[in-house]
């Protein structure tokens, strides 16, 4: 029996982005389970005692006991709750080794992993379950009342499984009854393995669904020939196992190269650092706006284990890049990536970096910048970002397809340029571009100018309309440093620095000062919510 939910609410062949399979090691059988290659295979050729998962409090599993874990709850998943191949499992904690076992145990069932933030509240976790028509999750104890809640009020016939309690219909308590070896499904490379939910900076999220193949497909590309991981790396980062940035970063990654992976429950700045320092992490991945505080703090932890900094999430502002080398020496691999393609597509490796530059193309795709009909444009102009790959949009039953693939193209929503050697330079997301008195101004180019004022701590630039004069201005909301007082002397002197390095049409005429500006959960900045401020 196998559920067809996923497969009858796929795009039409039409709606689908062309797929793009030139690297030998993109080629895939067409039986292919990921959970199989990543886990199974690994224990399978010898790499059983490797540790794998590390936690804070003593948590050191080895690959071994990863997979004895997920095999353990795929019986519960089969044999208590009858999930078949095609059923959609909500997975709800924080990054945990128990999350990464659910989430390994839900692909060898041949079931949909559904992964949610850990902030997600009640409203937002009941459109997942309903839009992705979810039956059974299992969440951290810490963190069901939400859960609870949503059940309530979606109308859904959900169950619900904790797990991090001792209670007798707990996943721990069912998992001792089960043995600890399962036959991992055999699913189709084409078949669905996970839903993820894009973070909503415009306000409404999109279902985008992953195969097999897509899982396995930004391994064997970005992963294996960009981030090129040694076996002996520990990966450590910010970013929720819920967010495709995490799950590459944080798991798929450091599995796939045999490495070992430390999760934390509470991941900021400081988190990190101390984290690198006590475990010895070798690789980061977080978002700009980390590396930012993290450079303040660099002379008072033990970097020395550190070789891997990776941003995404966000553009990466030269001047952050440029802190952050000055305090450590280390380079920050930036990349842009979607939850539409699941992970980094344009990312440069360490030896290829160039500051201020999103990279290179990865091996395996193709992008181009095309203006508005779909044409491409030479080196130097700005358009959109158009690209194409191993892995693409593939929206769950949403007009918004139309929107993000055209004539077999992703488009991500950015404006880019390229230059003559392949960089791709970003100017703004093409909603994000500001029209004023005629002229094209790009919100993170003004950015930039104010970040490398020593009081501002973060900021983000958009359009507000200026009904006087009918046209829109340029207005800046800004976070100040704690030691700086928000006042109107400093917007004076933030304006006088701006146009002292970039044109005085671009430079913020309103700034606002704001105690925090509005982010997802993944980090990036709502600048939607930042427009509809009068």
């Amino acid at each position: 029996m196998t559920d067809t939910f996923a497969r009858d609410r796929m795009p039409p062949p039409e709606a689908l982005p062309e797929l793009l399979f030139d690297l030998p090691a993109l080629h895939y059988p067409q039986r292919l389970n990921a959970a199989r290659r990543l886990l199974d295979d690994r224990v399978g050729s010898g790499d059983g005692a490797r540790r794998c998962i590390v936690a804070p409090g003593g948590i050191d599993w080895t690959y071994g006991d990863l997979l004895r874990t997920a095999d353990a709850i795929a019986h519960v998943l089969t044999e208590d709750f009858g999930i078949v191949p095609g059923n959609r499992v909500l997975l709800r904690a924080a990054n945990t080794p128990m999350l990464a076992a659910c989430w390994f145990a839900v692909l060898k069932a041949g079931a949909i992993a559904v992964t949610t933030m850990p902030l997600y509240r009640a409203v937002e976790l009941g459109t997942i379950v309903k839009k992705a028509e979810v039956s059974l999750a299992l969440v951290d104890a810490r963190l069901a009342d939400e859960l609870e809640t949503a059940r309530a009020d979606c109308g859904r016939d959900l169950t619900i499984v904790r797990f991090n309690t001792a209670a007798p219909d707990g996943l721990e308590a069912r998992m001792d009854a089960k043995p600890h070896a399962f036959q991992t499904a055999d699913t189709r490379a084409e078949d669905v393995a996970l839903i993820a939910f894009t973070s909503g900076t415009t306000g409404v999220p999109k279902a985008t669904m992953h195969t097999h193949r897509d899982v396995m497909a930004t391994c064997d590309s970005y992963c294996a020939l960009v981030l090129r991981p040694q076996r002996d790396d520990l990966f450590c980062g910010s970013p929720p196992l819920g967010f495709t940035f995490g799950l590459g970063g944080l798991l798929l990654f450091p599995l796939w190269a045999g490495a070992s992976t430390l999760l934390l429950e509470k991941a900021g700045p400081e988190d990190l650092m101390r984290a690198t320092a006590e475990f010895g992490v070798t690789t980061i991945f977080t978002a700009p706006v980390a590396y930012r505080v993290m450079a303040s703090l660099a002379d008072r932890y033990d970097l020395s284990t550190l070789r891997t900094c990776v941003s995404a999430g966000e553009t990466l502002p030269e001047p952050i890049w440029n802190a952050w080398y000055e305090r450590t020496g280390l380079k920050i691999m930036d990349g842009i990536g979607s939850t539409e393609l699941l992970h980094i597509f344009i990312g440069s490796g360490v030896d290829e970096v160039r500051p201020g530059s999103t990279g290179r193309v990865v091996p395996g795709y193709r992008a181009e910048i095309h203006d508005d009909g779909g044409n491409p444009l030479p080196p130097g102009e700005i358009g959109r970002l158009a690209v194409k790959g191993p892995t693409g949009c593939k929206y769950l039953d949403d007009d918004r397809q139309a929107i993000y693939v055209q004539r077999g193209w992703n488009y991500p929503g950015d404006a880019y340029r390229v230059d003559e050697d392949g960089y791709f330079w970003y100017v703004a997301r093409t909603d994000d571009m500001i029209i004023s008195s005629g002229y094209n101004v790009s919100g993170p180019e003004v950015e930039n100018a104010l970040l490398a004022h020593g009081a501002v701590k973060e900021c983000a630039v958009v359009a507000k309309h200026d009904a006087e004069r009918s046209t829109n201005i340029v207005k800046a909301f800004v976070v100040v440093v704690e030691e700086f007082d928000a006042n109107d002397r400093l917007v004076e002197e933030l304006m006088v620095f701006c146009k002292a390095r970039i044109a005085p049409f671009k430079s913020p005429r309103e700034i606002e000062f704001v105690d925090a500006l509005p982010r997802t959960e993944t980090g990036k900045v709502q600048r939607f919510r930042l427009r509809e401020v009068p």
